[in-house]
């Protein structure tokens, strides 16, 4: 049943070079590689070392010239302007030509910096591809971001130009985000020789003469830039990971590695060909968006579509089928979190009545560990496969999956299938000693790292070592737990500082909270681990409750107490649960289990910059209190 999948992957981890330099001929490379890997100094892998190439080449002038003009590359849909734009691949190439005059202009050459801070719109993918197409290195920032956090990343990135927009639109909200740039650049000590906006109607930002320009009109008349070559092991971009204080991690994608590893996922994981549509819903400011919002599905010469909305809200519970029947997408990629959101709202699925969309194939779900309940959920209103799958900034692209494209193997919700070609996944103690089937431990990859990957952290390699590959020599250390099956299934449990200590005894956050959402009536829920003076550790967890929730709290309550004691065992101490109205999370989805955790600890916290919403964590403290936390 799995012969086709175990044949590919077998060879990916027995002759990983020729493997990848059989994938490498799919690339559309200036001077080809004649090595393909230089593992002299690892962990800095090196791969295809000696090739060079240009990504906004590989993305859209070749298929341009090579008959694909027309062909629609970008969908622009915000429902927050109701707007639907069409972008085919010769407008994109010629947008982004201009765009890269206009960079050139200011005197971004190979090697600079350009630190990018828009919202949603074509004109934020557009200044990725033109960085990639001068060779320049871009930086992604989330727009919103607050004015502190963005200026560390200036002093980090030192760019000489930022782009930015007037403004963002969080449903009917309107966010400045020029102002907070302009507070930005006070605060930091590097100072870009100029920043391009895009001025939005819905705001208009007032511009600083002399080092602010318009981006429309420095684009009318500006001369088109050809691609630049890179060597294969040039940074592309870098991005930067939560955790901001002090130095910050970023964490750098070369450009030929990067390039031949999305492209092959593409038709061998999502099974996207030529001309199909694909979306990822996601955000440029993470890494989903690079990979799979951007460079991924242009590479391959699909439609990628770019959504400016929420899957709620925007107006209501069906905007996400309404996208699929409108522009007949065939494979969809979000986060868990997604669904669950659409769970809530709309349990019995009544809004997809409204839609055809049988086009779809396929839903991937990444971001955050998806609970069995929810996976079930889509599969039984979609009825295509809905497949889990783990990946992580510093990777680029999935770590584990099913590998849809090769052969679909069957799927266990709760696991997130195989180790994809590639990896050589491993589940280890703190001793490096590897552990039995199904036994909770730390998830490890053996080096070398496949294409794609990180490598390196911008301007800190001596980060780079101490954080990830100090503690397990000739390994990467992903801060994930979780267990690998005799059937090679790999499951994520939980981050590995969320795995909780009850004495003595290892349970993982998510063990408990399948339990928890099993319930019929929780849509959501998160469980963090407390202190406890007799036991190390106690789990408290957290119930958001379903739209159509008849029952009151305190029965939910205890029913979901006792169910982990059925469930789990008394070993578990399950005692401590409330309900809440809604969960701290990040732009992405991820719930904040350790912010949560300091706060029911009485420890001071500080406010993730990536959180969606700071005044959750106020509603949090009260939940806490009426349950007795903190203690002192």
């Amino acid at each position: 049943m799995t012969e086709q999948f175990d044949k590919v992957y077998q060879q990916s981890i027995e002759s990983p070079e020729i493997f990848w330099g059989d994938a490498a001929q799919d690339i559309q490379w200036t001077k080809k590689p004649q090595t393909v890997l230089d593992n002299s100094n690892p962990p800095f892998t090196r791969w295809y070392p000696d090739g060079e190439l240009n990504a906004c080449y590989n993305t859209l002038d070749y298929h341009v010239e090579n008959g694909r003009g027309e062909q629609t590359a970008l969908i622009y849909d915000s429902a927050v302007t109701s707007t639907v734009e069409k972008i085919s691949y010769t407008e994109m190439r010629d947008k982004v030509a201009r765009l890269a005059g206009v960079l050139s202009s200011f005197g971004v050459e190979k090697g600079d910096r350009v630190v990018i801070y828009m919202p949603l719109v074509p004109e934020a993918i557009m200044a990725m591809l033109a960085c990639a197409r001068l060779g320049s290195i871009h930086s992604v920032v989330f727009g919103g971001f607050a004015a502190a956090e963005l200026a560390v990343r200036i002093d980090d990135a030192q760019p000489k130009v930022i782009l930015a927009a007037s403004c963002g639109i969080e449903t009917s909200r309107v966010i400045p985000y020029k102002s907070l740039l302009d507070e930005a650049i006070d605060i930091a000590h590097h100072k870009p020789d100029a920043c391009l906006v895009l001025q939005r109607p819905q705001c208009e930002a007032t511009m600083l003469p002399g080092r602010d320009f318009d981006w429309t009109d420095q684009c009318v008349n500006a001369k088109p830039a050809d691609c630049v070559d890179v060597e294969a092991n040039h940074p592309l971009y870098i991005l930067y990971t939560s955790g901001t204080t002090g130095q910050p991690k970023g964490v750098v994608h070369d450009t030929g590695g990067y390039m031949v590893a999305l492209k092959w996922s593409m038709k061998n994981i999502y099974d996207i060909d030529a001309g199909d549509v694909y979306w990822a819903a996601s955000d440029i400011g993470w890494v989903v968006g690079h990979s799979y919002m951007v460079y991924g599905p242009l590479l391959k010469g699909a439609t990628t579509i770019l959504y400016e909305g929420k899957p709620v809200g925007t107006p209501d519970a069906g905007a996400f089928w309404r996208i699929i029947e409108q522009h007949q997408v065939k494979a969809l990629f979000c986060a868990p979190t997604t669904f669950r959101a659409i769970k809530r709202e709309d349990p019995k699925g009544k809004f997809l009545e409204k839609y055809n969309t049988s086009c779809l194939e396929s839903l991937y779900l990444a971001g955050e560990r998806c609970d069995p309940d929810t996976l079930k959920w889509a599969h039984d209103i979609l009825n295509v496969p809905v497949i889990d799958h783990w990946w992580q900034t510093e990777t680029g692209w999935a770590i584990c999956a099913n590998c849809k494209g090769i052969e679909l193997l069957p799927i266990v919700p709760g696991s997130l299938t195989r180790a994809v070609p590639g990896y050589n996944v491993q589940v280890v103690n703190k001793q490096l000693q590897p552990l039995e089937s199904g036994e909770l431990g730390t998830l490890v990859i053996k080096l070398p790292l496949p294409p794609g990957v990180f490598t390196g952290l911008w301007n800190n390699p001596e980060k780079f070592v101490d954080a990830y590959f100090k503690n397990f020599p000739g390994y990467y250390e992903t801060g994930d737990a979780g267990t690998i099956d005799s059937n090679q299934y790999v499951s994520v449990m939980a981050r590995t500082d969320d795995v909780i200590n009850v004495a003595g005894h290892r349970l993982s956050t998510g063990a408990v909270e399948e339990v928890l959402v099993a319930h019929p009536e929780v849509s959501e829920c998160a469980v963090i681990h407390i202190k406890d003076e007799l036991k190390g550790q106690l789990p408290l967890g957290l119930l958001i409750l379903s739209s159509d929730s008849t029952s009151d709290a305190e029965t939910i309550v205890d029913d979901v107490i006792a169910s982990v004691r059925n469930t789990i065992g008394p070993v578990a101490a399950f005692k401590l649960c409330t309900v809440v109205a809604r969960l701290p999370k990040t732009r992405s989805g991820k719930i904040l289990r350790a912010t949560m955790a300091k706060i029911a600890d009485g420890e001071d916290y500080k406010i993730p910059a990536t959180i969606d919403d700071p005044t959750i964590l106020d509603e949090i403290s009260t939940a806490f209190k009426t349950i007795g936390y903190p203690t002192a």
